[in-house]
């Protein structure tokens, strides 16, 4: 491939149409490998970023770091420019506007805040296996992190720095409180069942089709890269598929993400599996919405909230 790990195709450089210079492919490839062993012959030393992608196992930095971008691309001088670099950073901390399937800004009803205020919070809690956070709050588990939902102030906060600091993110909000407005006493069925086998299958097609593209796109070639993703926010190894990992986004509604390498014959595939009882405590929208929001967080590759907000 003509994609360096620094993100730069070689493809349209009139350098490498006339053979002056070659790709140096991505950071886990036989060219990269090629290209240090010519850089260290012919300069004496080797570009930094190839050789920090190629030591971390990264394909192509500005798509499978975490990091980028880092004091490795700053150093300079090239490929990219500061102004660049900065709108790259600048954006990447952006919180990105949650859409509904029809393309909409996701708003919250300001309704679900005041009917959770005034439903009893010990019995919101037993269903929803969150804990009472006196005096008007309540912490509910999402992956390996506490969100407190305050029903005062009407937000969502994390913990981070040893204080709550404000959640931004009205996908994520919308969901806590759909879940903490639903949840009932049922318990898990644990059956795994598709979304071909949910009583509103029929929700999930069109523009309400579960996202596995980008998971695809992403970690299809990279099963390393998945499971480092999928064990940063706690999930759990399962014996399914090529990798597979069962999340707990809720304490009732775990997601179970099973994943297929591609080969010579076949692309690779992604299937999303789900608890039989999650139509107990979610509807169709709120699925949808929780395995978007559970996908993003491992897209971003951030164990942390900071990524949803």
């Amino acid at each position: 491939m003509s994609t360096g790990a620094c993100g730069i195709n070689c493809d349209i450089c009139r350098l490498n149409l006339l053979e002056i210079c070659s790709t140096c492919g991505p950071g886990r490839s036989q060219d990269a490998e090629k290209k240090l062993a010519a850089q260290k012959r012919i300069l004496g030393t080797p570009c930094s970023i190839l050789a920090c992608a190629t030591e971390r196992g990264v394909k192509y930095c500005p798509r499978d770091c975490h990091r980028f971008p880092c004091e490795v691309f700053r150093a300079g001088p090239y490929p990219f420019g500061n102004g660049y670099l900065n709108m790259q950073e600048r954006r990447r901390r952006q919180m990105l506007l949650p859409k509904a399937p029809s393309g909409d800004i996701v708003k919250v009803p300001q309704e679900y805040w005041a009917d959770l205020a005034q439903k009893d919070i010990d019995a919101i809690c037993e269903n929803a296996g969150a804990k009472n956070h006196p005096p008007t709050a309540l912490l509910l588990p999402f992956l390996k992190e506490y969100v407190l939902v305050d029903r005062q102030r009407r937000s969502l906060f994390r913990q981070a720095h040893a204080q709550w600091e404000p959640i931004d993110n009205p996908l994520l909000e919308l969901v806590c409180l759909v879940y903490l407005l639903n949840a009932g006493p049922e318990p898990l069925a644990q059956e795994m069942i598709s979304v071909q086998d949910l009583k509103n299958a029929h929700f999930f097609a069109g523009p309400h089709e579960l996202k596995v593209k980008p998971l695809l796109t992403r970690y299809g070639e990279d099963l390393q890269g998945f499971k480092n993703a999928a064990e940063r926010v706690g999930g759990e190894a399962l014996d399914l598929a090529d990798i597979a990992y069962e999340f707990l986004p809720f304490p009732k509604v775990p997601l179970y993400y099973l994943l297929w390498a591609g080969d010579e014959e076949f692309p690779p595939s992604l299937s999303i599996l789900f608890d039989r009882s999650v139509e107990h405590h979610l509807a169709a929208d709120a699925i949808w919405g929780l395995v978007t929001l559970v996908s993003e967080v491992l897209l971003i590759g951030d164990r942390r909230l900071t990524s949803l907000s």
